[in-house]
């Protein structure tokens, strides 16, 4: 009875392989905790580093602050200062009141310009169409011999002369062809002719219908031969 106890007392107390296991598990755990830091440590560590950043961006904001506060303030101008001011913007107005003055002046004369032609030149178009009953008298007399008399033919020949006396008062001038040198601004050529001794190349030799200038403005070009080589 004796032996069987103590084999037995002997089998219990020989410690299981599972019981083995667990204990040395537990102490890696315990170890591995002794040797790293904690999660509160961790957190504490990245709780200062944020604080440090906060702090760093306050500085920024408070110096961009005192930048505003300093570019806000404004320096007042001196006495001399402003008074050169003034004496520049009158100079601008002066300048700008003189170009339109000029402005005016020259629309003015524009206008007299333009008022004195209107007056002058007022009757050229009635000049112009008694041109026409001028030409039509001279035609009839053209058929008419110089030295006929007679009622109608002195009639005709009296009109004719009141009527370009009323003409030339009025403004109207006769243009001068016969051996003038062509002029394309009073002359019209209806054809040339060769040119010989009496007349040169260029120059004028036949008026087949009279021109007419009105206060120095062309009324009636002169429908003209010219002579050519």
């Amino acid at each position: 009875m004796g032996l069987s106890f103590g084999a037995s007392m002997a089998v219990d107390s020989t410690p299981d392989e599972d019981e083995i296991i667990s204990v040395s598990n537990s102490n890696d755990v315990t170890e591995n905790a002794q040797g790293s830091p904690s999660i509160s440590d961790a957190a504490a560590t990245d709780l200062n580093a944020n604080n440090n950043v906060v702090e760093g961006g306050n500085i920024a904001v408070d110096d961009s602050t005192d930048v505003t506060e300093e570019a806000e303030i404004e320096v007042e101008p001196t006495i001399e200062e402003l008074l050169q001011m003034a004496i520049v913007r009158a100079d601008k107005a002066e300048k700008e009141i003189g170009y339109r003055d000029a402005e005016i002046q020259n629309v003015r004369k524009r206008m007299l310009g333009e008022k004195t032609d209107a007056v002058k030149y007022a009757n050229m178009g009635f000049a112009r169409r008694m041109l026409g009953v001028l030409g039509d008298v001279d035609r009839a007399l053209t058929t008419v011999p110089d030295d006929e008399k007679g009622p109608v033919v002195d009639g005709l020949r009296l009109l004719r002369n009141k009527l370009w006396q009323e003409l030339q008062s009025s403004g109207v001038k006769k243009i001068e062809s016969i051996g003038k040198e062509f002029n394309p601004n009073e002359h019209e050529a209806l054809y040339t002719i060769p040119a010989n001794d009496n007349f040169a190349a260029g120059a004028i030799t036949e008026v087949i219908e009279e021109g007419y200038m009105y206060n120095g403005r062309l009324i009636r070009a002169a429908r003209v031969v010219v002579a050519a080589e």
